[in-house]
């Protein structure tokens, strides 16, 4: 079957930190000062509480007054400084995420891996699939985390199933997974993690590079040879099937979410206008990808993939 290629979303140098957070923010509703305000109305909560007990009679000593006024405010502080923790180490993983210190970032977020807070789950899950496709990690490595990150990804849905970005990296994790675990997994898998995408995409249309992993997968089940097909009808009494129509959507659908975000997305846009037999736009689009500042390796490789399409045409 053709490889179920899902691409790391874009990276960019801190320059670009602020537009690449805002796509990667996914999910956060309730900052610090949110659960200030939260512990403010509880606190007024309690002054009604004692002001009604005292209506009814109930004096209530000096003693036990300050204790429970002191009680509320070590309780709140606690909070807040809980609140203050999980929004620095996020501050402190986007910076060297966009820097691209991977490991330093595997090692920030490694330490808070029993947390319950799925903005650091998800994160950590891109950092685990990040440490694994260094060259410097070992077969053995690449596969275990591997999996300790789809169980990130599994953690932070089950925290916050609203998050779009755990939907992504769970759909991306568990096709990394797949990799080790043969092709009629891969196949089965196909449909769920083209549901989490989906799903992503649901809660934030405005994500580009979600909807370039949907256009992905299209293209490469659009691209699967009759007889792996044929393999994948014996496994499935459905198997996932797609189209370059399809696949050329959802590029363009990205496209008008975020203008030129994405060298991969370009090149996609050139090779599937190849595939419908549309030469002057897939021109167009591999001279655009071709031009694309390399600003990663990855850049790197697009550029020279689409000149050499741009040569063979």
């Amino acid at each position: 079957m053709a490889a179920l290629v899902l691409a790391r979303p874009f990276r960019r140098g801190p320059a670009c930190l602020g537009r690449l957070l805002r796509r990667e923010a996914g999910g956060a509703t309730c900052g610090p000062w949110g659960r200030g305000r939260l512990g403010a109305r509880r606190g007024a909560g309690g002054s009604e509480v004692l002001r009604k007990s005292l209506q009814r009679g109930v004096v209530l000593s000096t003693g036990s007054f300050l204790v429970y006024e002191a009680h509320k405010l070590i309780s709140g502080f606690a909070e807040v400084h809980a609140s203050f923790k999980v929004e620095e180490v996020i501050e402190q993983a986007d910076y060297l995420y966009g820097s691209g210190e991977t490991e330093k970032l595997y090692r920030l977020l490694v330490q808070h891996k029993n947390s319950d807070d799925a903005e650091l789950l998800w994160r950590l899950a891109r950092a685990s699939r990040d440490l694994a496709q260094l060259s410097s990690t070992s077969a053995e490595q690449r596969k275990q985390l591997a999996y300790e990150a789809l169980e990130y990804t599994k953690k932070a849905l089950e925290k916050n199933e609203s998050n779009f970005a755990a939907h992504k990296w769970y759909g991306i994790c568990l096709s990394d997974v797949g990799d080790f675990e043969g092709i009629k997994t891969k196949i089965g898998n196909a449909f769920i993690i083209k549901e989490h995408f989906e799903r992503a995409v649901e809660l934030n249309p405005k994500d580009a590079t979600t909807i370039h992993l949907i256009g992905i997968w299209c293209y490469s089940f659009a691209e699967m040879p009759w007889y792996q097909r044929k393999i994948a009808a014996t496994l499935f009494a459905t198997p996932p099937t797609s189209t370059f129509e399809e696949a050329l959507r959802y590029f363009h659908m990205a496209e008008e979410a975020d203008p030129n975000f994405y060298s991969k997305n370009l090149l996609y846009l050139g090779k599937t206008y190849l595939k419908l037999n549309n030469k002057k736009l897939a021109l167009l689009w591999l001279s655009k990808a071709k031009d694309y500042p390399a600003h990663t390796e990855e850049d790197k490789q697009v550029q020279k993939e689409a000149l050499e399409l741009l040569n063979s045409i």
